[in-house]
């Protein structure tokens, strides 16, 4: 995603160090990375698995990620829990997504760089061939599948609703029940873009750049309501006692949404298809429960449950 105050600003230190929409700009690709694009692209999934370069180097497998999603990734100081570092920086990046980045490059027999970059900055490095691929709590969206390509889901995500346990909307059980309530999510997520104008009466604030500033903005009473995906809210209830996340069962009282806004998807540059058939491979050997698996012991080891 995902993504992330005491201990409230601390959290939000740690995380926006890192950053949700997350990190710097994508600088120039390393010849490791141009090696992987370009066999991928050869056709075969042979082909984009290809082992050494000409310096008997494994290849690399670049994936961007906002490195401030907790528990789909975040930034932290060492390389605890097999975390990796980070392309130019001394940090390195570590959750779901760099669980799953590690199980797919190790399978394809390659090395796994992490690239930081904003969240509207991801699809564009996809689509410049800077990365290989975005894993990042990516919906699996029409819009943006007419931009990059998609494997097949890696995760699925439902939609969960924070407010804080004293909040008068802390007994809701439906989204009528939230009609009034002032809320937010974060910039360029479906949660913002699809979800909170079906609150009844919803006062809408702009969007927030972070998953972390999201949080803080419930945690400071800016508004009454977050919306967002079941990992993210399990991360924050982690850290922030005093929410509460409420899930209305996915019926007719909950938000309306498709399957494509909850489908979590890995993108990669259009017609990439070797790329797209290995990794597909890779994710057709796990199980839904694997995946819940891998996303419980995230939010274990996340800065935020520290």
């Amino acid at each position: 995603m995902r993504l992330k105050k005491t201990m409230s600003l601390c959290l939000a230190a740690v995380l926006a160090a890192g950053l949700v929409g997350c990190g710097s700009t994508a600088d120039t690709t390393s010849s490791a990375a141009e090696s992987t694009a370009t066999t991928a692209e050869a056709g075969t999934e042979a082909d984009a698995t290809a082992a050494p370069d000409g310096d008997g180097d494994p290849t690399t497998l670049t994936v961007a990620m906002e490195c401030a999603y907790a528990p789909y990734n975040w930034t932290q100081s060492d390389d605890a829990n097999g975390a990796v570092q980070i392309r130019d920086s001394s940090d390195y990046a570590y959750g779901y997504d760099v669980m799953m980045a590690k199980k797919i490059a190790e399978a394809l027999g390659q090395k796994v760089q992490v690239v930081k970059l904003d969240w509207d900055s991801l699809i564009p490095a996809v689509m410049s061939g800077d990365v290989d691929c975005v894993i990042a709590g990516q919906s699996i969206t029409s819009e943006r599948s007419q931009q990059v390509d998609f494997s097949d889901p890696y995760y699925y995500a439902s939609i969960i609703t924070l407010v804080k346990k004293d909040s008068k909307y802390a007994s809701a059980t439906s989204v009528a029940d939230l009609d009034g309530a002032t809320c937010t999510s974060q910039l360029g997520t479906i949660w913002y873009d699809n979800c909170l104008s079906q609150i009844p009466n919803a006062n809408i604030l702009a969007a927030q750049e972070t998953a972390p500033a999201m949080l803080v903005a419930l945690e400071s009473g800016a508004c009454d309501v977050v919306v967002t995906d079941r990992p993210t809210a399990q991360a924050a209830t982690v850290a922030y006692s005093d929410f509460v996340a409420l899930d209305f069962g996915g019926g007719e009282n909950d938000f309306q949404v498709s399957d494509e806004d909850i489908n979590i998807g890995i993108s990669m540059k259009k017609g990439n298809t070797a790329l797209k058939d290995a990794i597909n491979g890779v994710l057709a050997t796990m199980t839904t429960d694997d995946y819940n698996t891998m996303m419980d012991e995230a939010i274990s080891v996340q800065p935020l449950s520290e």
